[in-house]
């Protein structure tokens, strides 16, 4: 693909952008269930590209190229196509994120404020592996009322053309959706020439490698939205439930290892380390999960030593690292030196060290007695997520249609001039914050 090319792409896009926002929800909606009907309807298709997709990445599994964690995650079950098509239809049903007023202010009689939810543009993404991220992040942006551009890996290529066209093709017979609000890019070229489309291209939001992610934060000046990697930690407190949580730090592993929300290190309180070890690697054992661990962890049970790399590392397969820890505050410093800021868990039947672990990390995720496989937009009822990010500018944690929105001021005045409210005798503010939706050319109250 030329640079011409991909300047056409983002171009057409950006028209559409500018009408898509003003698509009725009530279109938006059946678009959304137009494109779920398609991928259920083409399932064979769907597969059959698929499996060209996976054949050439086992070939490159076996070549040492590629991991087992990321053909895991290439493949398109009918269990993942069924999944898919429910999150398409959930994103539907979510409400509009667009239109609400978030504020109404009287500044004073006949002259009102209103803070309005907006689309954001024209969002470029760039994902790996995964051809269902390309579903996710497209009906995320349609439900928003956004353009985007979609750049998936080349090992999903031919999985992600089918699902791409099948898209296309649903909204297009759908007369109120502006064509060329979603655009496939596939040229590895067209990322590098993206970055500098600070004037085109209203966010960016990488999903791929930790190195990645960052060439991407280091080589713009467009926000970008996403995390550069997902080291997640359970706690097992003193006061835990140990049967809870096997479970939970076994679910956290095991459900499915190749996700940024897999839990990495597990770190254990030393007075229930004797007891709850043994019980852990044994679970893990029978799930084939490499054991890593500290020496402590070492004299109670037969696994390999972790190294210091460890603490800091996301495997995205079935391996995990253990940690003896003396404390909760033990627990809370390796968290915050090793950690990625992602999702952390505590298992504790204990309220107050349960608030204190939740209140003391800076993770855009941290839960209590859960499995950080939670972290997600679609089980946080967000519909789907286009990424997790971990800043703390514009979106945190799973970003679901909130994430996909900015806002924007709308102001209603009856011939108000600014000279009124400044000199020697100025006419005062009301700045009173009332009930009431924007409506064009009218007044609230």
């Amino acid at each position: 693909m030329t640079d011409q090319a991909i300047d056409a792409k983002v171009d057409a896009a950006e028209a559409a952008a500018l009408d898509l926002a003003n698509v009725d929800d009530a279109d938006r909606q059946a678009a959304l269930h137009a494109i779920a009907d398609a991928i259920d309807d083409n399932r064979e298709a769907i597969q059959s590209a698929n499996a060209e997709d996976v054949e050439a990445a086992e070939e490159l599994l076996e070549a040492g190229e590629y991991t087992q964690a990321l053909v895991d995650r290439l493949k398109l079950s009918d269990a993942k196509l069924d999944s898919i098509v429910e999150m398409v239809r959930s994103v539907a049903g979510q409400d509009d994120p667009l239109g609400e007023t978030l504020v109404a202010r009287e500044l004073d009689e006949d002259l009102e404020l209103y803070k309005l939810a907006v689309p954001i543009g024209v969002v470029g993404t760039v994902f790996e592996s995964r051809p269902d991220a390309l579903v996710q992040i497209a009906a995320l942006a349609l439900k928003s009322g956004n353009s985007v551009m979609l750049k998936g890996g080349s090992e999903a290529s031919e999985s992600n053309r089918v699902l791409f066209e099948l898209i296309r093709e649903a909204t297009a017979d759908h007369d109120a959706i502006p064509e060329g609000w979603a655009q496939l890019v596939e040229a590895r070229a067209d990322v590098t020439a993206m970055l500098d489309m600070d004037e085109s291209i209203d966010l960016l939001m990488p999903r791929g490698s930790s190195s990645f992610v960052e060439y991407v934060q280091d080589n713009t000046s467009i926000p970008v939205l996403g995390h550069t990697e997902g080291i997640c930690h359970i706690f097992v407190d003193r006061e835990a439930d140990l049967d809870m949580a096997t479970e939970v730090a076994f679910d956290a592993k095991v459900q499915y290892p190749a996700v940024c929300n897999a839990v990495e290190t597990l770190l254990v309180h030393e007075s229930v380390a004797d007891d709850y070890l043994p019980q852990i690697v044994k679970r893990y054992a029978a799930a084939d999960v490499e054991v890593r661990g500290d020496e402590r962890t070492r004299e109670i049970v037969d696994v390999a030593a972790a190294s210091e790399a460890d603490w800091e590392t996301e495997y995205g397969d079935l391996i995990i690292a253990i940690k003896v820890v003396d404390s909760l505050a033990d627990a809370l410093d390796h968290i915050t030196e090793h950690g990625s800021k992602h999702t952390e868990s505590i298992i504790s039947e204990d309220a107050d060290h349960a608030g204190r672990f939740m209140r003391s990390l800076d993770s855009a995720s941290v839960f209590h007695n859960a499995s950080t496989r939670f972290s997600d937009g679609y089980r946080f009822g967000l519909g789907a997520e286009v990424g997790i990010s971990t800043g703390k500018i514009h979106a945190r944690g799973p970003v679901g249609l909130e994430g996909l929105t900015t806002y924007k001021y709308h102001l209603e005045g009856d011939g108000h001039l600014v000279a009124t409210y400044a000199g020697d005798d100025p006419r005062p503010f009301t700045h009173e914050e009332f009930d009431g939706e924007w409506v064009p050319g009218e007044l609230s109250r």
